[in-house]
């Protein structure tokens, strides 16, 4: 049996005839850039995303900076976020000119620990970027009472967990900013590169179209330097049929995670893997990973064996970034951050995706559990 990590195929032809005829309407109106197929998409997710102002953008990485640049971030202001998390958030925080600075991750969640968090702050930070990593959300009341106090900004990197909720709300509504990325592995995901930014307030929702193109309020008038982030109405289109569909492919996810949870019991209870754990705070968890903890030291071991038996599995992320080459200047070095360094040598995604079956995940835990026995 063959199980991949991701098969977007399934989706993709449950949709087709209407992506197809959608897509053909956006070529017939020869209308590329923006527009209206843009402002529906905007609309619709401002709507599920419960927040005050939606922005349709090239990516989840631009989405970040985007937000950064709206907020006037300059050279020597400080932002703290996670070291176990894609590159993009990190990345965008050094675009804009700012110092990251990490705080360690909560070992349950793998999302940043407010309590470390607050031990970061100095008269230089300027703003918090929790990342709600594999599809659940971080700790929002304690970050938000942090940036209260401290007079911060929050940007949600929710660029993995649109959908998910934090006691009800939706990730991208609690704080100033949410990024989120519609790269196609996500749960929503388009035909490409796409993203989008909510906001708080209608003031902040104007400043992010006016940074989107090139800094314009008017026609070759331009108040800021902006940038080309402006999202194509055929990415727009697609995601619109998509969103209609997320909620039920997020409740297929819970079902197969819950599913998992079951297989593996046996060999959690051995100690020799951890699944994943929800938050003991209230959490709508709709896993873009379902990501399992595998202990001595055999990781990497079972990785090769799993992709033997033609099993697709991740690591997301083997290297915490204050470690990576591009970071160097800012002086991390093995040890500084002990609960996201030991997650890099023990975490394995495993398939999750809404399409797959019962057999595939019963295959998955078999093949784990030959793999222990051996």
């Amino acid at each position: 049996m063959k199980v991949p990590l991701l098969d977007l195929c399934p989706q993709y032809n449950s949709l087709k005839d209407e992506i197809l005829k959608e897509i053909a309407e956006v070529c017939d109106s020869q209308r590329f850039i923006l527009g209206a197929k843009v402002e529906k998409l905007e609309e619709e997710l401002k709507i599920y995303c419960q927040s005050a102002g939606c922005v349709g953008v090239t990516s989840g990485s631009d989405a970040l900076l985007i937000a950064l640049m709206v907020e006037q971030i300059k050279p020597g202001d400080e932002i703290i976020t996670s070291p176990f998390t894609f590159f993009a958030t990190v990345g965008a925080i050094v675009r804009a000119g700012a110092k990251p600075v990490f705080a360690d991750i909560d070992p349950v969640t793998f999302n940043i620990d407010p309590v470390k968090v607050a031990e970061k702050i100095t008269p230089k930070t300027r703003a918090i970027i929790p990342v709600h990593l594999f599809g659940q959300s971080a700790d929002m009341d304690p970050i938000m009472e942090l940036a209260a106090k401290h007079n911060l900004f929050v940007i949600e990197d929710g660029c993995q967990a649109i959908g998910a909720e934090y006691k009800g709300r939706r990730v991208g509504s609690i704080g100033d900013y949410g990024a989120f990325s519609f790269f196609p592995s996500k749960n929503l995901g388009c035909f490409g590169d796409g993203g989008a930014v909510t906001c708080n307030s209608a003031e902040r929702n104007n400043l992010l179209k006016i940074y989107r193109n090139h800094g314009q309020s008017g026609t070759y008038i331009h108040e800021y330097v902006g940038g080309n982030f402006r999202l194509d109405a055929l990415q727009a289109a697609v995601l619109s049929i998509k969103l209609r569909a997320l909620d039920s492919w997020s409740g297929g996810r819970q079902r197969n995670a819950a599913e998992y949870d079951e297989l593996l019991k046996g060999l959690e209870a051995k100690g020799v893997i951890a699944a994943p754990k929800k938050a003991a705070y209230d959490v709508r968890h709709i896993y873009n990973q379902y990501v399992i903890r595998v202990m001595d030291g055999k990781r990497d071991a079972l990785k090769a064996f799993l992709a033997e038996k033609e099993i697709g599995c991740a690591v997301y992320y083997p290297l915490s970034l204050h470690l990576q080459t591009c970071f160097k200047d800012l002086g991390g070095k093995a040890g500084d951050y002990p609960v996201c360094e030991k997650a890099t040598s023990e975490v394995l995604a495993l398939p999750i995706y809404p399409e797959s079956t019962s057999a595939q995940r019963q295959y998955v835990a078999d093949s784990i559990a030959e793999f222990f026995a051996k």
